[in-house]
């Protein structure tokens, strides 16, 4: 009989860990295969949360969930299509957004299958899955449901989901920053979601991430910006966020500029690849589906969404300023010898092993009550 065991919820890793267990369920696939694959399916589920209408958050949870399902699982074990549409579908549990496994496959078969929904009567544009393989359908709705589980699995169940855009605008403020930049930051917090960003940082290091490349993005060889009276200007704000305080806001919001600076580069890196390759399906502002038959609606989706208006020599004179005056990288844990997946216990995620009992906290955190 199975021996009875615990798994524990890990909200975070860090960037040694990241490496490493991306490497690991990489494969043989390079670092280049894989980032288009993690952009396909994040503009995959952009394409489908803007058609069935979903929040924000319901679509960034999505994304983040994408991202951790597969640093506990090789790639070439799924299509992307359908890990994303199973981590959308625990995305609608947790911010009670929640669709029918079915019609998140009727949408997700017109992204697919753009022959099949010019021929659909919906006004959405979705599949009528009645004139579809019944078998295909059921076959697809339970490899959804599978995938769900392994989902759920890797999350322990935890469906605590806080977002960086509240305080965006939270903090937007309290720095005095001007409307403009706060949207660039807003706009900025939601392209975080298509890196592994999410798995490294907590919502408020994010928001002050997002507001911190809005900064640079404002001030960076651009004449200075008007501002209103008791307004903050983006280069005094940039260089706020990239001085070390002790007792100001480092102390206050429990983050340091090193962490903000590792969130620049990373976003940075994300807007070159778009402005290098911007036929490469990997536009993190245009949320538009693989296919260009959408429907009227996503068209006009497309359209509101700004475009950032930098070239790949200006963002990359900006990463080279960036690394002449940046702080030396914070010190963490290093890795070691042992494989940290063992430290989640997830190698066999989905068989029977008895008893599990999924744990929120892991073990020595200060709010596990024994």
């Amino acid at each position: 009989m199975p021996a009875s065991s615990s798994r524990y919820y890990h909200p975070y890793f860090t960037p040694a860990e990241i490496e490493y267990l991306s490497e690991k369920q990489r494969g043989k696939q390079s670092v280049t295969q894989e980032e288009k694959v993690r952009q396909s399916a994040c503009t995959f589920l952009e394409t489908i949360g803007a058609r069935v209408g979903f929040p924000r958050r319901t679509i960034a949870t999505a994304q983040a969930l994408y991202h951790r399902f597969h640093l506990f699982f090789p790639r070439k074990d799924f299509q992307y299509h359908d890990v994303a549409l199973a981590a959308l579908y625990v995305s609608t549990k947790e911010h009670d957004t929640l669709k029918k496994p079915r019609e998140l496959l009727a949408v997700s078969y017109s992204v697919r299958f753009p022959e099949l929904a010019a021929k659909s009567k919906n006004p959405g544009g979705e599949v009528d899955l009645d004139t579809m393989d019944p078998a295909l359908v059921e076959n697809d709705r339970q490899r959804l449901l599978a995938v769900e589980r392994l989902i759920l699995e890797t999350i322990c169940f935890n469906f605590t989901a806080r977002m960086p855009f509240p305080y965006v605008i939270k903090l937007g403020k309290e720095f005095k920053a001007s409307k403009k930049l706060i949207k660039l930051a807003w706009r900025i917090a939601i392209d975080s979601y298509r890196t592994l960003l999410p798995l490294i940082y907590p919502p408020h290091t994010m928001a002050l991430g997002s507001i911190f490349v809005a900064a640079l993005l404002l001030s960076f060889e651009q004449p200075p910006s008007p501002k209103r009276d008791g307004e903050i200007s983006s280069a005094e704000l940039a260089k706020t966020l990239n001085t070390h305080t002790g007792r100001g806001w480092e102390g206050r919001y429990h983050t340091r500029p090193e962490d903000l600076e590792d969130f620049a580069h990373t976003i940075l890196d994300l807007l070159i690849q778009y402005t290098q390759n911007p036929s490469a399906n990997t536009s993190p502002s245009t949320p538009s589906s693989p296919s260009p038959n959408l429907p009227t609606r996503d068209r006009h989706y497309a359209a509101q969404q700004p475009q950032y208006p930098y070239k790949a020599d200006q963002l990359i004179r900006l990463k080279i300023a960036m690394r002449e005056t940046e702080h030396p990288p914070r010190r963490r844990k290093p890795l070691g010898n042992a494989d940290p997946s063992a430290l989640y216990n997830n190698d066999k995620i989905g068989q029977n092993e008895g008893t599990v009992r999924f744990l929120f906290f892991p073990p020595g955190f200060e709010g596990d009550v024994v």
